[in-house]
């Protein structure tokens, strides 16, 4: 009985071990490109190198329009790199908005090593840079799905004229007990991207757009954030939708352009009724 006691610890014990060095592999599956790539796009665009420190340079595009209202800082989710995650600046571009979309350490043509708190100071860095070209009240904050803690967290340090999310998740160690409940992870987690807390202390108006039939980030992640802070934020489900397919409905893109032309209430109903169903 003993015995089996011990197996059982030192395997729980190796499982701990292998989650703590593994977890960069699930949670991050960037593209890599060579420095020389040339990208190619129908839009106008600029390429950028953004020197953090030595040893780690983050690229970024610069979408352009002749006579722009703002800019759109987009951090992009956990997979591929700029390139193909580029082809989502349409969406602002003929709204008359800038975009710069930046790759992670390690994504793209990115350089440097990748941790939480390295990717803050990369968004603070860049941020601060964008703040040259616009002033605070034309920049638009956007994170999409792993990107959107990392967007919360620059806009409740900052002041940016509204923080656009899409497919938030509540925290990471909220996400990731789905999967691994049994495990401390409090302790193993290297990331943790706590948007329940940083969205507290985001000033500007907020909307968080979600399928809801999203599996991957479920959207009661999004209704659960929304309570955080029920006064700046608006929820917007896109019915139907799922983690990687809302581009796919018209009234996804109809929202965006809605929130970028600032058609919606600048004081948001209170009311979640219509959104705790789901």
């Amino acid at each position: 009985m003993e015995s089996y006691i011990l197996i059982g610890l030192i395997s729980y014990v190796l499982l701990c071990v292998v989650v703590y060095f593994v977890q960069d592999y699930f949670m991050f599956h960037p593209e890599k490109l060579p420095e020389n790539f040339e990208f190619s796009y129908e839009e106008p665009f600029k390429e950028y190198f953004f020197d953090i420190e030595e040893g780690v340079k983050i690229n970024g595009l610069r979408f352009t329009v002749k006579s722009p209202k703002g800019i759109v800082l987009y951090f992009h989710g956990n997979t591929r790199s700029i390139k193909g995650w580029s082809k989502y600046a349409k969406d602002f571009t003929r709204n008359d908005f800038e975009v710069l979309i930046i790759d992670y350490r390690g994504f793209g043509k990115s350089t440097g090593k990748r941790a939480e708190k390295s990717i803050y100071k990369d968004s603070q860095y860049i941020y601060n840079e964008v703040r040259e070209w616009f002033p605070e009240k034309q920049i638009i904050v956007y994170g999409r799905s792993m990107g959107s803690g990392f967007a919360t967290k620059l806009a409740s340090k900052n002041q940016p004229k509204m923080l656009i999310l899409d497919a938030p998740y509540y925290s990471l160690s909220q996400l990731t007990s789905r999967w691994f409940f049994f495990l401390p992870l409090s302790i193993l987690l290297k990331y943790h991207i706590r948007t329940d807390i940083w969205i507290k202390y985001v000033r500007c108006p907020i909307y968080i757009i979600h399928g809801t039939k999203d599996r991957l980030i479920p959207y009661r992640s999004s209704v659960r954030l929304r309570l955080e802070a029920p006064l700046t934020i608006r929820l917007i489900p896109i019915h139907g939708g799922r983690h990687n397919d809302l581009p796919r409905f018209a009234e996804y893109h109809n929202h965006l352009n809605e929130i970028l032309q600032e058609q919606y209430d600048v004081i948001f109903d209170r009311n979640l009724k219509d959104f705790l169903d789901f």
